[in-house]
């Protein structure tokens, strides 16, 4: 017995040598052959019974309401609207003094979007309201909590209130293909004259307002002949014998709203307002507080989020010549430098949670300096704007490296942005390759010119009465260019 078993280890033995020599193929059917190794268990799946056309199915459990991502607007202002008639009304059909409901809040926020789309987010119970506190009701070391609360369309709104709404209300459908830009020559043709007149938003005897689309110039020099001012000057006159003026002037990739003034007094004066409100202020105490209420509001798509979602950036800005003086850099300004420098001022808002490594803010410019916006946005707060390789080129290099699951901040649940189906994202969107500049001119408030020029021909500071029933001040809101629509309406899926 002893002499057997010896013999089988032998056999086994030189059975492992033969094995050791064989082929690799050998070797793997081998230890295929004799593996183990099991595969492993099935997660565990709480099943339901789901009921279709009168048959029972087992299946899992649905998922349940996705979060939506929430736009919140500004805080309510205690004076009247910008735009409005002190003694005007919001409420559809009815005149009420005093107060503003909450429906016609977000409908003059939102300027050309569709009573409808705004009435069915009140009816979803989407519509939620941020209530003031005051500051006495708060501890020392305690920080200010507002929890959120549904409201409803006639919900009368506070001053310093907030208003949460998804940013699914502002989506816009995307037309199939570009508006196509004119070729521009200082004498358009047809197509290009029903071209920039489509452009145009407001006009009266004073003032005219446009549109920009982007990547058309504004001021125009040798070398350039399609500029907002040449094509305007040509085409825009109207029963002008003279065409408008260009006011204040837009970065050539920059789009949104533009002024030209119709007469030379129109334009002096709007120039003096957009650069220094002092100088434009006259005896008139009708015609000052338009001045006061002057402003501008951008919106801008920037890589990251600011730490803070609303406050002030005061830096000064000083220009730099690059490459023997043929490129020009607008950079901030260091209090110990002695080379000449602008004050510059913006405030800004955080409209939304970051998503996908982006977020949407909103900006106003107190003062109006070259390349302000993009230069705070992009080294005061660290967020460059999507397409500005100008001044955000290593963040921009390094973008692709950005993570793109977050989290949403009102229910900590991850979520990652779908793409709609059918929906070209090669147009300078976000999802792009290389995306155009998401800097936005979306709103414009000013004095109404037509109605005060007669206060500056005359020595009496007073108004008729015929013209006091027209408004004090001009509000123009402008929609998005067609690229920062889609990047809109991606930002704003539901989230997953």
């Amino acid at each position: 017995m002893l002499l057997e078993m010896l013999i089988s280890v032998q056999d086994v033995s030189i059975m492992l040598n033969n094995i050791n020599n064989s082929s690799h193929s050998w070797l793997w059917f081998v230890a295929r052959h004799y593996s183990r190794i099991r595969p492993p268990k099935p997660v565990p799946v709480e099943s339901v019974i789901r009921v279709s056309n009168n048959v029972a199915r087992l299946g899992s459990r649905k998922e349940g309401p996705k979060p939506r991502q929430l736009l919140s607007l500004p805080p309510f202002p205690g004076h009247p609207l910008p735009g409005r008639n002190s003694n005007e009304s919001f409420q559809d059909g009815q005149q009420h003094d005093g107060y503003v409901t909450a429906v016609n809040w977000i409908k003059y926020y939102f300027k050309g979007i569709l009573g409808s789309v705004i009435e069915s987010h009140f009816r979803e119970g989407l519509v939620q309201m941020e209530d003031p506190i005051s500051d006495n009701n708060l501890s020392q070391n305690e920080e200010p909590r507002r929890p959120l609360r549904k409201i409803r369309p006639n919900e009368v709104m506070k001053q310093g209130a907030r208003i949460h709404i998804p940013v699914s209300i502002a989506e816009a459908r995307i037309s199939k293909r570009y508006d196509a830009i004119p070729s521009g020559t200082l004498y358009p043709n047809a197509d290009e004259i029903k071209y920039l007149q489509r452009l145009v938003i407001y006009k009266d005897s004073a003032i005219m307002v446009l549109n920009k689309p982007p990547k058309l110039p504004v001021k125009g020099n040798l070398p350039v002949h399609n500029s907002m001012d040449a094509l305007a000057a040509a085409a825009l006159s109207y029963d002008y014998d003279e065409g408008p003026k260009l006011v204040h002037r837009l970065d050539r990739e920059t789009s949104g709203i533009i002024l030209f003034g119709r007469k030379e007094q129109s334009v002096s004066h709007l120039q003096w307002l957009f650069s220094n409100i002092n100088n434009a202020k006259s005896s008139s105490k009708v015609w000052n507080d338009a001045c006061e209420s002057t402003y501008q509001r951008y919106w801008a798509l920037v890589i990251g989020t600011p730490k803070e979602k609303e406050g002030v950036i005061c830096a000064p800005l000083r220009k730099v010549l690059l490459d023997d003086g043929k490129t020009e850099r607008v950079v901030l300004a260091h209090h110990s430098s002695m080379e000449p420098r602008q004050e510059a001022v913006t405030e800004y808002r955080v409209l939304g949670p970051k998503i996908n490594g982006c977020s949407w803010v909103e900006l106003r410019p107190l003062t109006y300096r070259k390349h302000q916006l993009r230069v705070h946005c992009a080294e005061a707060l660290g967020t460059p704007i999507v397409g500005d390789y100008k001044y955000g080129w290593f963040v921009h290099s390094r973008w692709k490296q950005m993570p793109r699951v977050d989290v949403e901040p009102t229910t900590g649940k991850p979520y990652k942005m779908r793409r709609p189906e059918g929906l070209d994202v090669q147009k300078g969107s976000v999802l792009s390759k290389v995306p155009l500049l998401h800097l936005h001119c979306r709103e414009l408030v000013l004095p109404n010119i037509a109605k005060f020029l007669h206060v500056f021909n005359k020595s009496s500071g007073e108004l008729p009465r015929s013209l006091s029933a027209e408004p004090d001040v001009l509000r123009f809101v402008a929609t998005m260019p067609s690229h920062m629509k889609i990047s809109w309406n991606l930002m704003s899926s539901y989230l997953v």
